[in-house]
């Protein structure tokens, strides 16, 4: 009975000090975006010897789990096919992310955005 209540408190240290891992690495600026939003992210790419900064604009489809493991999914149309790509937040190579319109919507994950095309695939 005691070896099992000492055992838990031990989990729950070890899971405080993740937590406490976790929070140093998670990036000062709130991210004020909701699925439905147009946004660019801007994303640190190294070739060789080169950086730069590409930018992807398109609409955020989900935002998943929380913390420093939080993610966006990013949708865009490029020449009639659909393009997704799955941003960490708290990535190092994630430089900004800027809301360029506010999309108006009732879903968390809009992933009905898929099946659309033209100008159904549009959010006001």
């Amino acid at each position: 009975m005691i070896l099992k209540h000492l055992t838990k408190k031990r989990e729950e240290i070890e899971m405080d000090y993740i937590k406490y891992i976790e929070d140093g690495q998670l990036k000062k600026e709130k991210l004020e975006v909701s699925p439905g939003d147009l946004v660019e992210v801007h994303q640190k790419i190294v070739e060789g010897e080169r950086k730069r900064i590409q930018i992807f604009r398109g609409i955020l489809i989900a935002r998943k789990h929380g913390g420093s493991r939080e993610t966006i999914t990013v949708r865009k149309v490029t020449k009639g096919i659909g393009v997704e790509k799955i941003f960490p937040i708290n990535s190092p190579n994630v430089e900004k992310i800027v809301l360029i319109k506010k999309g108006s919507t009732r879903k968390a994950k809009l992933y009905y955005l898929r099946d659309r095309v033209g100008q159904k695939g549009l959010l006001r």
